[in-house]
């Protein structure tokens, strides 16, 4: 289970705040910057001139404004996006064509009575299937009135980044803007922490200043990062020993990769002499910390090694002795950090006890290690958003992001979720969706659902034919009755593992697979009534001869092509009959006329000659017969 990280303010919670980020260019990779305006129809500049767009890329939800927008001095504190109910449990907004690294996301979250119902919304948000903040009501007022701004390091390895929020009861979850802004994949000791964690943060102060960045002054951070005033944090005893320090000199090493750290970080300072400064940070004891100390030695006064030494102490442990000048020199950026395991309170403990010396400080940062939580396998996120194509899924249901993470939630109404075998991955297992008034079809992509054990889409609207695809070998349970299915059932369903079949009130036809059938022989149980096409098995009619699953059969094909090879012998002996006599009277041929009437007169005296004979030879036939007396 992914540990729930309850929101630090860890940005301010004055209204004088924005989530404007630096303009681009210049980002160090591939000028990928959104600021998206929530809840606003039109693009808006906000007075650093960072320009803000209107709202977009979102799956659900509506508008509105904050109840006192003249109390909010940038545009983007002043419009909101909320999710009510009927756009579902889950709603997103899913930013597209985005190149895999690591992001910047940054939100701002506003409340103020927009709804006139004086009741804060309890909520999870989620960025990239891992949740990262969680908000319950009631509020403080403070942060009710005026909102606060979150922010984090996300690594998005497809091409949409999705940040999602989770409805809890009916409380309708809402965000002022949101920006995402692509940074360089080795920031933050990415190569050590790798891709399985976000970098949630819980502080980031700048010492010695007021705070700065994009949103607070004109000065840019290229991460799109804010600074605010150490002042709050820090637990030292005696206020009055700390002091700030300011330089206009150049600061080397400021503004290189990976992390990019702006240079008027490193021109102030809080310096504590003979003392210790302290700070005390809130944070989950259920998480890993990472700090991230800036400091660059501004005394022109201290000239070489050894005269400023002070050591770090965490929760009491002594981690590091520091001595800037030896590490880098004068008025150079220096940057140390440390992982913080094992936490025993929700109260961390920063001390800088100094050694020789004073002690020196430019800025903290303090950043929770959320593990990413695993993720849906990509090509059955693929099926699960065709099906919802398919079968036209309602909003209501919150049928967006990832089908199945967070693991904590049930994120998608009516699937059901699993770890695959070696627990990289989730895995749909089930789908029911029974009487939910789809009225669309089963995509064939319902294939790639390699994993599923269970499918009701009873008493439905849908039609169409059952896809080939639908007989996984781990399917179970089938409910597809009360719908309008046609054609023949795929006989891929006989060959899966199933011991519950409901087809009946459909509209399908041909011969039913009689290892299908023998489902209820063994122990399951299978239920065709209704459908009046259906045959081949007990209890329903005999198949017409040479017809079974809406089509010819096996014995009808082989009587049709024994019958075409009859004809097409039939043919060709037919044709080999007339060639030969074609042959045979090829031999024939016409006499000249001359020689036709000779033969004519020569017959016609064959003729007469003939008849003479004739006469002559019975004359004297008779002359020869013998008198015989009367």
């Amino acid at each position: 289970m992914t540990a729930v990280v309850f929101l630090f303010l860890s940005l301010s919670l004055f209204s004088s705040c924005s989530t404007s980020a630096a303009s681009p260019p210049p980002y160090p990779y591939g000028g990928v910057a959104y600021h998206i305006d929530s809840g606003s129809p039109t693009d808006q500049t906000d007075p650093f001139n960072t320009t803000w767009l209107s709202d977009r890329f979102f799956t659900g939800g509506a508008t509105s404004v904050v109840s006192e927008p003249l109390q909010f001095h940038h545009p983007q504190e002043k419009t909101l996006r909320y999710f009510p109910l009927s756009s579902g449990k889950k709603n997103c907004y899913i930013i597209p064509n985005l190149p895999s690294g690591r992001y910047y996301i940054r939100t701002f979250t506003v409340y103020d009575n927009y709804d006139g119902k004086s009741h804060s919304p309890s909520f999870d948000f989620s960025v990239e299937g891992t949740v990262v903040f969680s908000w319950r009501s009631p509020w403080s007022e403070d942060l009710a009135r005026n909102g606060a701004y979150s922010d984090l390091f996300a690594f998005v390895a497809d091409s949409d980044a999705d940040v999602c929020f989770y409805s809890i009861a009916t409380d309708p979850p809402v965000i002022g803007s949101l920006q995402l802004i692509r940074v360089d994949p080795d920031s933050y000791d990415a190569v050590t922490l790798g891709k399985d964690y976000i970098l949630v943060n819980y502080g980031r102060f700048t010492c010695g200043s007021d705070q700065f960045g994009p949103g607070f002054s004109n000065d840019t951070d290229l991460f799109g990062r804010s600074w605010q005033s150490d002042k709050d944090f820090r637990s030292t005893s005696d206020e009055s020993t700390v002091r700030s320090i300011t330089t206009r000199n150049t600061i080397a090493n400021t503004d290189q990769g990976p992390n990019y750290f702006p240079m008027k970080l490193y021109q102030s300072a809080a310096v504590v002499g003979g003392k210790a400064l302290e700070y005390e940070l809130q944070v989950d004891a259920k998480l890993d910390y990472l700090l991230w100390f800036h400091f660059a030695e501004i005394d022109s006064s201290v000239t070489r090694a050894g005269q400023r030494v002070f050591d770090i102490l965490i929760d009491g442990k002594n981690v590091k002795r520091i001595d800037i000048f030896k590490e880098v020199g004068s008025f150079a950026a220096y940057s140390w950090n440390y992982t913080v395991k094992n936490l025993s309170s929700n109260a961390l403990s920063v001390k800088l006890q100094n050694v020789v010396g004073a002690v020196l400080i430019s800025g903290l940062e303090n950043y929770a290690l959320v593990p990413a939580d695993v993720a849906t396998v990509p090509e059955q996120v693929v099926a699960m958003k065709a099906l919802k194509e398919s079968l036209r899924v309602p909003d209501r249901m919150g049928w967006n992001g990832d089908p199945c993470a967070p693991s904590n939630w049930v994120t998608w109404e009516g699937v059901s979720c699993q770890q695959n075998k070696n627990g990289t991955a989730l895995v749909i297992s089930g789908i029911d969706l029974g009487s939910q008034g789809l009225k669309g079809f089963i995509s064939d992509q319902i294939s790639l659902l390699s994993n599923l054990l269970s499918l009701n889409l009873s008493s439905n609207s849908l039609e169409g034919v059952l896809p080939s695809g639908l007989g996984q070998k781990t399917l179970h349970r089938l409910d597809l009755s009360n719908n309008q299915f046609t054609g023949p059932i795929p006989q891929s369903l006989a060959t899966s593992n199933l011991q519950l079949v409901l087809l009946n009130n459909n509209l399908l036809e041909g011969q039913v697979p009689e290892e299908l059938y023998s489902i209820g022989v063994h122990g399951g149980a299978i239920d065709l009534y209704g459908n009046k096409g259906l045959c081949g098995v007990p209890s329903l009619p005999d198949c017409p001869l040479f017809w079974e699953n809406g089509g010819l059969s096996k014995k009808g094909k082989i009587a049709i092509a024994v019958s075409c090879v009859l004809v097409f012998c039939l043919v060709m002996l037919a044709l080999y009959i007339f060639c030969i006599r074609r042959r045979r009277n090829d031999y024939d041929f016409g006499l000249p006329q001359d020689l036709m009437s000779l033969s004519a007169k020569r017959n016609r005296y064959q003729r007469q000659k003939s008849l003479m004979l004739l006469e002559m030879e019975s004359q004297h036939a008779k002359a020869l017969t013998p008198f015989t007396p009367q």
